[in-house]
């Protein structure tokens, strides 16, 4: 055989490869002739933002440690309020108490940064139930920014011209059955969690709510493409997404599959949102209802107004990946 052809023989296995390997969903690799990945450098001064992060602890491996250091030169840059942690603050047993080390090492000396040192918003997340999840709440005693009054709790925040917005923070592992099927093995206080009163809180505090936008934050999606456990997601949609279609909530961001998300399913007008992992990320591909999805780390922005709600997905160099946008 002749070394051209050879030559051109190596060329096209490895542009063979290259489709093989690609990812299914993800932003396109960039090319000489792209344009540059727009970075968020700035927000309206007067919109309310904050941080959405999730999926975080790996003692500072991976792409923890450099995902935290972005997120505070971020906050440098823009006026962020707080911190929504959307569980699995510690892979992967949980905390045993309020003395762990793993409070260090997954959370306050990884993010250390001054930006950072404001208040932070968790939820637990299956990882949290496979430890001491009172130790998960006791924590707010010890730490001046962990803010965390009960499993599942909401609050209100103050835009310009009288608007509002509302945050439910809800508990969701107790929601799946599959986490009280394993509760005697894996997820001890998963069992005496009462599925029926955090659901009719659910309804209760938006059926009440007069915000101008309404955002819903747990760990576990509603929709999602993930290798996961089907019936996690089966049991959110029979059990969550009626009460929050039937009150016309505007989003509903998660996190537990490890990439980004933004999925409008057919019928419904939420804009459900996967928040991709603080530290370890995976692959991901469309399904019906995908609007985005990216296989990139990171951590997303929420930046409120009176007139729009947008959520920025970022990478790890803060670059945007895909905004969420919704307008009044």
């Amino acid at each position: 055989m002749k070394r051209k052809t050879i030559i051109a023989s190596l060329f096209a296995l490895l542009a063979l490869a290259a489709v093989v390997l690609a990812p299914a969903c993800s932003t396109p690799a960039p090319t000489a002739a792209a344009t540059p990945a727009a970075h968020l450098d700035s927000l309206p001064d007067d919109n309310f933002n904050f941080i959405v992060a999730n999926d975080l602890g790996r003692n500072g491996y991976y792409e923890q440690k450099p995902i935290a250091e972005q997120m505070g030169r971020m906050a440098e840059n823009v006026d962020i309020e707080f911190v929504a942690a959307a569980g699995d603050v510690h892979h992967f047993e949980g905390v045993a108490s309020v003395n762990d080390p793993l409070w260090m090492t997954n959370y306050e000396l990884i993010y250390s940064h001054p930006e950072l040192m404001i208040d932070w918003f968790p939820v637990m997340g299956n990882h949290e139930y496979r430890g001491n999840t009172q130790a998960v709440l006791d924590y707010d005693s010890v730490s001046r920014r962990w803010n965390m009054p009960d499993r599942y709790y909401s609050m209100t925040c103050e835009l310009d011209n009288d608007a509002t917005l509302r945050l439910l923070f809800i508990d969701t592992t107790p929601l799946i059955d599959k986490y009280h099927k394993e509760a005697e093995e894996s997820y001890h206080d998963v069992a005496s969690q009462d599925i029926d009163r955090q659901l009719q809180w659910i309804d209760s505090t938006l059926n009440a709510s007069t915000a101008t936008w309404t955002v819903v934050i747990g760990h576990h999606p509603i929709y999602a493409q993930t290798p996961k456990d089907e019936v996690e997601r089966e049991d959110m949609q029979r059990r969550v997404d009626p009460i929050l279609r039937k009150h016309g909530v505007d989003m509903y961001i998660a996190g537990h599959i490890h990439n980004f998300q933004h999925i409008k399913p057919e019928g419904s007008d939420i804009d459900y949102v996967v928040n991709s992992s603080g530290s370890l990320s995976r692959k991901v591909s469309p399904i019906d209802g995908t609007v985005f999805c990216s296989d990139e780390p990171g951590f997303s922005i929420v930046s409120a107004s009176d007139k729009e709600l947008k959520l920025y997905m970022l990478d790890k160099n803060g670059n945007i990946l895909h905004t969420v946008t919704r307008t009044k």
